[in-house]
């Protein structure tokens, strides 16, 4: 496993797959164990991915100081892997809460970035958000799955304030475009590859800072590419469109049936869309 050195000295790691033009990942949780991407559905064939073990998580150690959890503070990592890889620009990916460290990074380093690729993103760091109601709406368009009773009660537990493990537990099905027994052990690993004490300090006052980033993005450079699945209920289509919206040079692709992990539920069709829009 390759490693190198953060800003503060932490030594970082991160894993390749495949060959051919590098594509920095990011991934998200927030503070998850990357290994949960594997190589997001067969993108490794188009281009060599370098998934960042972010620091506390994987193979990464954990830092001195752990307020360095805390997503701006992770943008000197980002940085120092592109230093460290000898990149004049990245071509950079980000995950779920990944792409909030990756717009935070464009947002410092517009000239570094190549092309800009987010996946079911995060809408924290451009203060979209992410309501219980735009949740019952998604919710709804799975009413008549088998398992939509138990998971809407969870839900509405939740939204009641009951927010019990059994509750979390019951929701689980709407992050996923289907609920079959691999997707199931994929969820259930989930909870092993967090680091929560990071995950918490990710999110922390002063992490985001939604109208510098958004004055940042309107004028990044940099092509960009927003994948949303139909029926993701964490960042709807709505909220893609709305993010896709703020920068100038950005698509919206709509993955069919899929939820917030589209991989699992169309390998092909994703791998097709980010692999078009990277090139080469």
């Amino acid at each position: 496993m390759p490693t190198f050195s953060a800003p503060d000295g932490t030594v970082l790691a991160y894993h390749l797959h495949g060959e051919g033009a590098p594509l920095v990942c990011l991934p998200g949780g927030p503070m998850r164990d990357p290994g949960y991407l594997g190589d997001l559905g067969g993108l490794a064939a188009h281009r060599q991915l370098i998934v960042l073990h972010l620091r506390g998580t994987g193979d990464s150690a954990v830092p001195e100081d752990a307020e360095s959890y805390r997503c701006d503070r992770l943008v000197g990592d980002v940085e120092a892997l592109r230093e460290h890889l000898g990149l004049e620009r990245i071509d950079l990916l980000g995950h779920s809460a990944g792409a909030n460290l990756a717009v935070r990074y464009a947002e410092r380093h517009p000239g570094r970035i190549g092309r800009l690729a987010l996946i079911t993103p995060s809408t924290r760091a451009v203060g979209i958000p992410v309501t219980g109601e735009t949740r019952r709406t998604a919710a709804l368009l799975r009413k008549d799955e088998p398992w939509f009773a138990a998971a809407y009660a969870g839900f509405e537990a939740i939204e009641a304030g009951a927010d019990t493990d059994a509750s979390w537990l019951a929701i689980a099905p709407f992050h996923y475009g289907r609920w079959d027994a691999a997707v199931q052990a994929f969820d259930a690993s989930g909870e092993e590859q967090q680091n929560d004490d990071a995950a918490d300090r990710f999110l922390a006052d002063g992490a985001f800072d939604p109208d510098a980033t958004r004055a940042a993005l309107a004028v990044l450079p940099a092509p960009v590419l927003l994948v949303a699945g139909e029926l993701d209920w964490s960042t709807t289509p709505a909220h893609a469109r709305e993010f896709a919206a703020l920068f100038p040079n950005a698509r919206l692709a709509v993955q069919p049936g899929a939820g917030h992990f589209p991989w699992l539920d169309d390998a092909g069709w994703l791998t097709t869309a980010v692999a078009t829009f990277l090139g080469r």
